[in-house]
């Protein structure tokens, strides 16, 4: 195979906190043996000879128009994408990717080309595909090469314990041919985090979910593990598929995708060409201590296309005076789906709600970066121990699962700690020595604040976590038997502020967002809960505009009203109001305002069965 992760990376903080990569050149590799070598049925004649003025510029991308990011595949959720919708000619968004420049001669595998930032290089077309485009200057087809390698700044991809990840891509693979693409190399393909806090290659593991060299319209998917050489992925080669044919993927798009099953026995990584499964390697074909250091925690994509190297000089070499300027390798859209662990079910109580830490490394990565639902943005600490990260969950719950994706710089010794009033704890989990980011645990506790308690690093940078997330149920309505209802339900008022302060704000999970009515009395906002249920209780999360007058009416209809609940001195703040009544509609009908503005809410939440 490609022995593509040669090329070792140093970390390195920069003053944003970000890794970033340093380059150490490797002994050039004298001769390798590929898992994807030819063999009787793949190997193809030599290209015929002709001259470079003989053969015609790489051929553009194909015309298609750009696919949507599909829908979670079932029983999948989607964790993040990127359909690359940005304008003609434009570079890419540097707080979600990073460039990857420098000379391939230092990356250990034979290539020549320089990487760049440069548009000519890498760049958005404004019809929804980023193209890295290969360039070649002079007459010495050795030489002069520039092209373009990217790699996501996140790296919280992965499969929690018990669960499943989907990356995915659609590519137009370079539009060369055997007889023109000599040297052409391009590959999606993905590293494991720890790479990126000094753990060696391959020990950290690669996994190679799309590459093809010299035109030949075929594919390679492999493995890289353990140590090199050899080791239990027969290092550098890998555990390969070996060529395998990949008809019309030079001129369209095909979809390259890689499932890592963390749910089955043995664990399992598949390789999927258009939906359909061409590869698998099974926990079993080695030792599990290599397997979970190879495989068992996030990985980040990268997107390159490289010219020349070891890959592909065992399938006849190049580039040669044949070998054509331009080629490109298109990317339509890039996708990230989990499936969750068994027993991890509901809604993520803490997603939103208001987040502390003992310290942050900058303003960079706060707190609520940690809870606010998004995997590419994290908390980081201060580098020293201890550090904690604190969630109020705005009301008791009690608690019966938590997860946690922490960036490659995790904390390896931690206590999950619940508390009433966030100052007395109680310890209800303790991880003594898990330096892995992608942890899942039960739980049995509760409280309304829960924190995360580091006393130890992975790393010499500080504690950093991309999401906490938490499931339970209110400790109040049938000894914690009752259901949040209403979040993420079609919510409607009798009016807005405006469009940045709509009905559906107050019922998305996320205190950041809020509902604002008119600056007038009365006002009402409904949710449609979809069904019938027996409510328990409500929770409203005011904003400083708050009711001092209001009911709380259910409906089984949406048109006639049972008052369930209802005060004419409210109080503000977060109201938790135990209610008994039922139908399929809950409003609040206020009708008398603290201030001269409207009525205004963070959330409004409705319990019950």
């Amino acid at each position: 195979m490609s022995i593509r992760g040669k090329r070792f990376r140093l970390p390195h903080r920069q003053p944003n906190g970000r890794l970033s990569v340093g380059l150490l050149a490797l002994t050039a590799i004298a001769a390798v043996t590929l898992a994807g070598s030819p063999s009787a049925t793949a190997t193809a004649s030599a290209p015929p000879a002709v001259s470079r003025a003989g053969v015609a510029a790489a051929q553009p991308a194909a015309a298609a128009q750009p696919a949507a990011v599909p829908a979670s595949p079932t029983g999948f959720t989607s964790t993040w994408s990127d359909d690359f919708n940005g304008a003609a000619n434009s570079a890419l968004d540097t707080t979600t990717w990073r460039y990857d420049a420098g000379a391939g001669s230092s990356f250990g595998t034979g290539e020549i080309e320089t990487t760049t930032t440069s548009t000519n290089n890498v760049y958005q077309d404004g019809s929804g595909h980023l193209v890295l485009k290969a360039l070649h200057s002079g007459t010495d087809p050795n030489t002069g090469w520039t092209s373009g390698r990217v790699e996501t700044q996140a790296d919280g991809f992965g499969a929690q314990p018990g669960g499943v990840v989907r990356i995915q891509a659609s590519i137009q693979q370079p539009n060369v041919t055997t007889a023109n693409g000599a040297g052409y190399w391009p590959a999606f393909w993905m590293l494991g985090s720890p790479l990126r806090i000094g753990v060696p290659w391959p020990g950290s593991g690669e996994i190679d979910m799309m590459e093809d060299i010299n035109g030949r319209s075929s594919l390679f998917g492999t493995l890289h593990c353990g140590v090199s050489p050899g080791g239990a992925c027969n290092e550098s080669t890998g555990l390969g598929s070996g060529e395998r044919a990949c008809s019309g993927c030079q001129t369209g798009y095909h979809t390259y995708a890689v499932e890592v099953d963390r749910s089955t026995s043995p664990e399992q990584i598949r390789w999927y060409l258009d939906g359909a499964n061409y590869f698998t390697v099974n926990s079993s074909q080695m030792d599990a201590t290599t397997w979970a250091n190879a495989v068992d925690h996030s990985f980040f994509p990268i997107f390159d296309l490289a010219i020349g190297g070891a890959f592909p000089a065992a399938f006849g070499g190049g580039p040669n005076a044949s070998t054509v300027s331009g080629g490109q390798m298109n990317i339509d859209y890039v996708a990230v789906y989990n499936k969750a662990p068994a027993g991890t079910s509901g809604t993520n109580i803490a997603q939103g709600k208001p987040t502390t830490a003992s310290s942050v490394e900058s303003t960079a990565f706060p707190a609520s970066s940690a809870t606010d639902g998004n995997i590419t943005t994290r908390w980081s600490s201060g580098f020293s121990d201890p550090q904690w990260l604190q969630v109020d969950l705005g009301q008791s719950y009690n608690f019966t699962h938590a997860t946690l994706t922490w960036e490659a710089s995790a904390a390896s010794a931690y206590q999950i700690q619940t508390s009433n009033d966030g100052t007395t704890w109680t310890t209800i989990y303790s991880n003594n020595n898990s330096p892995a980011d992608l942890q899942d645990t039960a739980l049995s506790g509760s409280g309304r604040y829960v924190r995360v308690y580091a006393t130890s690093r992975a790393s010499q940078w500080g504690d950093s976590l991309y999401e906490l997330a938490l499931y339970g149920s209110p400790t109040s309505g049938g000894s914690g038997s009752s259901t949040l209802l209403s979040q993420g339900k079609t919510a409607t008022a009798s009016s807005a502020e405006s469009t940045s302060f709509a009905a559906p704000n107050a019922v998305d999970g996320n205190t950041g967002t809020r509902w604002s009515s008119g600056f007038s009395d009365p006002q009402w906002l409904q949710v449609d809960l979809g069904a019938s249920h027996t409510i328990s209780q409500v929770v409203l999360n005011w904003e400083a505009a708050y009711g001092t007058a209001f009911q709380i009416q259910t409906s089984a209809d949406g048109s006639t009203w049972t008052t369930v609940y209802s005060t004419t001195s409210g109080t503000g703040g977060t109201q938790t109001l135990p209610v008994s009544g039922s139908g399929r509609y809950v409003r609040m009908y206020g009708t008398a305002r603290a201030t001269q503005y409207g009525y205004s809410l963070w959330e409004f939440q409705v319990f019950g069965t």
